[in-house]
């Protein structure tokens, strides 16, 4: 998985969170490791340098993480980097956002190498071929990690042998217990690949006593987020501050109270295990999105080939003649269902083509007065039972070889005729959906309106399985006519009128004459 050609940029605003993890890199085998301190500074890297794998924190100064990260997702040379996002507990709502913008993994702190091992893997790994969809099944079944069979790890440290074997007894058949009887030891272990979730430390020991061992840890990036809990004979006031002012969250006197003390660890390591179903969770809406996506492979796979047949099957039965009006009449019914269901599975391709960077335009002239006047004819039929009026404002046909754009004509059928039946769909009974083209440094197609699209929803206009009002509607609509634009050097903007109560989604595609290429018209 790591080898030495292999390029990491590891960026953090924080010097001891990046050296760190540059060290962790450097542990599972990392050779070349680039080093940022904020988002815009990565991006410099990235513009300059071959990087393969990108390590960066949420909640930096200048430009976050998230913001590093949409930019990545944006640039098509760069779109198709792992990119693991590490961060302290967050909303759901920001967990489903750095979803959606395309983060690889989510990683939360603290972690220890073992951690990072794993969401490396799960980063880098490639995503699956179409497979048998049995493979999605079990792909399920390993979406939500089981976190409740984890046992939490307590270190006692104690240099007294009965104190060890006393305190340890008592969270022996509840938990994993490992013993220390010098400091030494215990920062050994709570440095290493395999720290504890708590530590349970005796403040008087030899060579290195408890106070000195906690100042080390606290000031040690990988063991300054574990717990501890002091257990100690000493009883002054300037002691239990100084424990205090450490970091411990518990100050337990000698001789203790087993039932007290057995309550006091059960209610921190609450805390440590919700961290543990934080991490699960992440990873399980990370696993759910992309078995989505898998599972979207699949059956694009699965589906072509009887699609494929039945088109073969339709055609052949057309060919050989013979037929009854009525006969030959429902086999071009279906002839023209299962071309238009071929079309919308090799489109699906295209838009994960899209989203994956691997898409590659192959342009050609397209007459866009033809394709809406065709588009708009065949909706005024479809939705004639909400008598909806529906104007085609084209520009004077004598300058109808100055609108052709330049793109994709199935791309350009496909985003018009969602934006189009989206219009038509969201407008009230009697009202009217107005369809304008115009030419200006660009091809611009305005569709019209209403009503206005609501305030809470207009972010979210554009996302992806995010829809409004429908109960079967995959949110897949502007989402993919949007990313449809983009790929053919286009944009599409969404604008609201609330006065007036419309909805306006502006479509811009290049123009054929506005470059010095010469192409045969697509219609």
């Amino acid at each position: 998985m790591i080898t030495e050609q292999s390029v990491f940029l590891v960026v953090d605003d924080a010097d001891s969170m990046r050296r760190i993890n540059s060290n962790q890199l450097s542990r599972l085998g990392a050779r070349q490791i680039l080093l940022a301190n904020n988002g815009l500074e990565a991006r410099k890297i990235l513009e300059a340098r071959r990087v393969d794998v990108i390590v960066s924190d949420w909640n930096m100064p200048v430009m976050s993480g998230l913001d590093l990260l949409l930019w990545v997702r944006a640039n098509q040379k760069l779109a198709h980097l792992p990119f693991i996002m590490i961060t302290a507990e967050c909303e759901r709502e920001q967990v489903k956002q750095l979803i959606t913008s395309g983060v690889s993994s989510i990683l939360v702190k603290p972690y220890n190498p073992q951690d990072l091992a794993q969401h490396l893997a799960r980063a880098m790994r490639h995503r699956p071929q179409p497979q048998l969809a049995v493979q999605a099944k079990s792909e399920a079944a390993r979406v939500m990690p089981k976190v409740a069979q984890r046992r939490p790890t307590l270190l006692v440290v104690d240099d007294m042998p009965d104190n060890l074997s006393l305190i340890a007894g008592l969270f022996r058949e509840d938990y994993r217990v490992r013993v220390a009887q010098d400091g030494s030891k215990a920062l050994a272990i709570c440095t290493s690949d395999d720290p504890p979730d708590l530590l349970l430390l005796d403040v008087m020991m030899p060579n290195m006593d408890g106070f000195e061992l906690a100042s080390q840890l606290r000031s040690h990036p990988q063991a300054s987020r574990i717990p501890l809990i002091f257990i100690t004979a000493m009883d002054e006031p300037d002691a239990r501050r100084k424990a205090m002012e450490l970091g411990a969250v518990e100050f337990v006197g000698k001789p203790i109270e087993p039932a007290l003390l057995r309550l006091q660890v059960s209610n921190l390591l609450r805390h440590v295990e919700r961290h543990c179903q934080v991490q699960a969770e992440y990873n399980g809406l990370l696993d759910l999105a992309r078995l989505r996506d898998d599972v979207e492979q699949i059956v694009r796979h699965d589906l072509k080939a009887p699609l494929s047949g039945i088109l073969g099957l339709a055609r052949s039965l057309l060919e050989g003649g013979n037929l009854l009006p009525g006969q030959e009449h429902m086999l071009r019914l279906l002839e023209d269902s299962s071309q238009q269901v071929l079309s919308m599975i090799d489109l699906s391709a295209v838009l994960h083509r899209i989203e994956t960077g691997s898409f590659e335009l192959q342009p050609s002239a397209v007459a866009l007065p033809a394709l809406l006047a065709g588009m708009v004819e065949a909706a005024r039929m479809t939705y004639q039972s909400k008598a909806l009026v529906i104007e085609l404002d084209l520009p004077d046909p004598t300058c109808s070889e100055s609108l052709s754009a330049l793109g994709e004509r199935r791309l350009c059928y496909s985003l018009l005729n969602n934006l189009l039946k989206n219009a038509c769909e969201a407008a009230p009974e009697g009202s009217r959906v107005r369809v304008q083209l115009r030419a200006g440094e660009q091809l611009n197609v305005l569709m019209e309106n209403q009503p206005a699209v609501p305030p809470d929803f207009r972010p979210h206009f554009f996302d992806k399985y995010s829809s409004l009002g429908k109960k079967n509607g995959s949110g897949l609509g502007t989402y993919s006519a949007r990313q449809l634009a983009l790929a053919q050097g286009g944009s599409l903007e969404l604008q609201v009128d609330d006065a007036r109560n419309t909805t306006r989604l502006l479509l811009a595609l290049p123009r054929l004459d506005a470059l010095d290429v010469e192409f045969e018209v697509a219609i």
